[in-house]
């Protein structure tokens, strides 16, 4: 079918005819109070610079070289660097049409995937796309999230800062050096590349002004497993790093390979491995403002990611915050008129110091309903209180329980059948119908005083809004065959791209937040304990982050089960497990009036449950 292209204008901002460069042309100038499109893309410098990364992590006897790839504005001024570092750019691909870089005949970049280059480098910006070691045209190893993951970034960020060594050939001796950058950088990326801009922020190093993080990875741990529970299909990051290794690293990389392995236990357990690849533990250490995004159904990377990092990051960081009903996708497929402008002005802001004031509008902006946003100045917004409610025979409410409750896991449970009541592997709790709306907006916990019937437990904790809605559903959009374009096109880098609409579905419920354990680890995740049948264990564990509007008239239930086979695997032995009601609770950031508990009977026909999709 034949794509419709349609031209979309940004107020002052968005011009397919740019000023021709000349020596007297300024970096960037102001037009509407952003960065207006004076250069051509036509004459933007392309090259390729091979950073000492410092390791040698495929033992050749030479330290890897990272590849990056720069275009920039052809201007005697200095620029400010956009950087995506990414191990899709020669497979997998980057964006909603699985753009992957391109060279000519002399090895010189011609396509550079994503609008970032068409946009940008007319704006006084240079683009900088790195592959990550091991990956495309750099050397070394891919250890996923680990020494060499970072270094793929910091090594850059270094030279454009002049205090590492580039050169201008993967093996050579003749150096480059980035006289055209002013060294202030912003990392942006989705997904894997999201995570790293985090991870390399956690660092502190200087000359990184800001990230945007989009569905990113805080900590691989929380990827690969969940407090001493593994995901299916996760087992170690040796698979998934395998996937993106260039030959050099296949041949060469078997012992960065074994150490993932060892160090990555299908049992769950955290180990020292899994603690270099938390971001989190040095949160404390990033100076750059964050623009972070996430989609609220995204269970590839679950919210629990940007919500750890956020409450981890010191104070004093300007921050600012998108959600979206969307699963694993880019604001520019799902908020793309609001989304390039507002990056636009952000970078502006940090990259080039305009004072545009963005860091203070509304610090987070929410999809309550499909298209449908709100902003709030704070987040979490203002009167947000950690309240306990627990469960007892009354339903869900402020009081505590007494006796027990106790079901069977089959080891067959999904949210769509312990909603709806078809499966008995669990046990619900209820709110009666709010009289008021009620925000949840923050990271929930769940506390269970819980006994097995056999040596292997594993554990399911929702947070669900009972009520009719009308929601995104899947990934939460569909792509259309009509095309805007957001920048310059030049000879093979089209800045054009296909437009997308929500997809949408009617509701009963919605699962608001969910989290998983392993009773074993109920003292440690480290180090898992031996589960005696019949006796009772009390396990803290986390849930998702959100931010969600139970309206009134809906209810907040809770539900504990035993495996939800759609995100976990099951126990060795399937249990019969006891919940004594009086040592259970959890813990909720609310805002509104606390409701009353009840115990009328829930069910739910239609469930909004999340979507996996893949990493990228």
């Amino acid at each position: 079918m034949k794509r419709v292209r349609v031209v979309v204008a940004l107020a002052g901002a968005l011009s397919l005819t740019p000023i021709p460069a000349t020596a007297a042309t300024p970096a960037f100038t102001l037009s509407g109070g952003v960065t207006a499109p004076i250069h051509s893309m036509a004459d933007a410098v392309r090259e390729t610079v091979y950073v000492d990364s410092g390791l040698d992590l495929d033992g050749n006897g030479t330290r890897d070289r990272v590849a990056a790839d720069i275009i920039r504005p052809s201007t005697t001024g200095r620029v400010p660097v956009i950087m995506d570092a990414s191990p899709y750019y020669q497979s997998a691909g980057r964006g909603n049409e699985s753009e992957v870089k391109t060279y000519d005949s002399a090895g010189v970049p011609v396509k550079f995937p994503l609008f970032y280059d068409n946009y940008f480098v007319p704006r006084g910006y240079a683009v900088v796309l790195v592959d990550f070691l091991g990956t495309n045209r750099s050397r070394g190893c891919v250890d996923v999230g680990g020494q060499s993951e970072i270094a793929s970034g910091t090594a850059v960020i270094d030279w454009l800062n002049g205090r590492r060594t580039g050169y201008s050939t993967l093996t050579g001796a003749t150096t480059k050096t980035a006289s055209w950058s002013t060294g202030a950088v912003g990392m942006i990326g989705k997904s894997w590349d999201g995570s790293i801009a985090n991870g390399v922020a956690s660092t502190g190093i200087d000359g990184l002004k800001t990230i945007v993080p989009i569905a990113a990875i805080s900590s691989w741990y929380d990827w690969f497993r969940s407090d001493g529970v593994a995901y299916p299909g996760y087992s170690s990051p040796t698979g998934l790093g395998s996937q993106f290794e260039n030959s050099n690293a296949r041949s060469r990389c078997a012992a960065v390979r074994t150490q993932m392995t060892n160090g990555s236990p299908a049992n769950g357990d955290y180990t020292a491995m899994w603690q270099t690849r938390d971001f989190v533990r040095n949160a404390a250490n990033v100076k750059a403002s964050i623009f972070a995004i996430h989609g609220l159904n995204d269970l590839n990377v679950k919210t629990l990611q940007y919500g750890q990092f956020w409450d981890a990051v010191p104070a004093s960081v300007p921050k600012k915050l998108w959600f979206s009903q969307t699963a694993h996708v880019d604001p520019f497929d799902f908020r793309r008129g609001e989304w390039v402008p507002t990056l636009h002005r952000w970078f502006d802001r940090w990259l080039l110091n305009v004072q545009n004031g963005i860091e203070n509008e509304p610090q987070v902006s929410a999809e309550r309903a499909p298209d449908q946003w709100a902003d709030d100045q704070t987040w979490p917004p203002a009167g947000t209180v950690s309240t306990v409610l627990r469960p007892s025979s009354s339903g869900l409410g402020t009081t505590p329980g007494t006796g027990t409750s106790a079901f069977t896991d089959n080891g067959s449970g999904t949210p769509a059948n312990w909603l709806s009541g078809s499966n008995t592997g669990r046990t619900i709790y209820s709110t009666a119908p709010l009289t008021s709306d009620l925000r949840v907006a923050g990271t929930s916990s769940i506390t269970v005083g819980v006994s097995s019937s056999t040596p292997t437990a594993h554990l399911t904790a929702y947070l669900v809004d009972y009520g009719p809605a009308t929601v995104r559903t899947g990934e939460g959009i569909r792509t259309l065959t009509t095309e805007s374009c957001w920048g310059e096109s030049r000879t093979g880098d089209d800045a054009c791209y296909r437009n997308t609409e929500a997809t949408t579905g009617n509701v009963d419920a919605q699962i608001i937040a969910r989290g998983w354990a392993d009773l074993a680890n109920y003292q440690s995740l480290s180090t898992p304990r031996t589960i005696t049948p019949g006796t009772k264990y009390r396990m803290t564990f986390r849930l998702s982050t959100t931010d969600h509007l139970v309206k009134a008239g809906h209810r907040l239930g809770l539900v504990i089960g035993g495996t939800d086979s759609t995100a976990i695997v099951r126990p060795s032995q399937l249990p019969r497990l006891t919940v004594d009601l009086a040592d259970t609770s959890v813990r909720i950031p609310l805002k509104g009036s606390v409701p009353a508990a009840s115990s009328a009977p829930l069910v739910a026909g239609s469930v909004s449950a999340g979507t996996k999709g893949a990493l990228g």
